[in-house]
């Protein structure tokens, strides 16, 4: 917290360098939030961008109670959430694409998948499937999945309570094991 401190005095004076700073070490997370609800590379990088911008702008505001990290992704977040109500893009989805355990639970449950191929391929149908999820379990997903962040960090992120990111996440988790066991049982 006291680095976080630090590059916010760093940047708020002026100090050669620290936005730069700033931004190499949270553009990573920015991009997760971002590209994971809009899922168009241009438009993200435009609201990457604006999300630093106004990050810079807004920098005074950081009083330092929570990590800078989750008060930049929490920016990032409002910015393509309204992007996408300005396009009309819904953040969730009603349709339930059933299915229990099955194919993706025995892959899970095996230690070899013939090798690195098979791996690969598997990889593969998850980024799809990822891709195929509504803006916000996509997002979800990803920052508790790839990114590691917790249930209170995501829930200060995107201002929903514990208990609906919880709920979220497990319909997220229901609906890719669907549309992968989908997949896996054509192929």
């Amino acid at each position: 917290m006291n680095d976080d401190l630090s590059l916010v005095a760093a940047v708020r004076g002026n100090e050669r360098g620290a936005f730069e700073r700033l931004v190499r070490a949270h553009q990573g997370l920015v991009w997760h939030v971002v590209y994971r609800l809009v899922q168009h590379p241009e438009d993200a990088r435009e609201l990457s961008q604006e999300t630093f911008l106004r990050v810079h702008q807004r920098l005074a505001q950081y009083r330092g109670d929570s990590p800078l990290a989750g008060w930049i992704a929490r920016i990032a977040y409002h910015i393509a959430v309204r992007h996408l109500q300005r396009k009309r893009i819904p953040l969730e989805s009603d349709i339930d694409d059933g299915g229990e355990e099955g194919a993706f639970a025995r892959i899970a449950d095996e230690a070899d998948i013939e090798g690195e191929h098979a791996g690969r391929q598997a990889m593969d149908l998850l980024a799809r499937g990822l891709e195929r999820l509504p803006p916000m379990q996509r997002m979800l997903l990803t920052l508790y999945h790839l990114d590691e962040l917790g249930i209170a960090e995501i829930s200060a992120i995107t201002g929903q309570p514990e208990g609906t990111i919880k709920n979220s996440l497990f319909r997220a988790r229901h609906r890719l094991r669907g549309m992968l066991e989908t997949k896996l049982e054509t192929a």
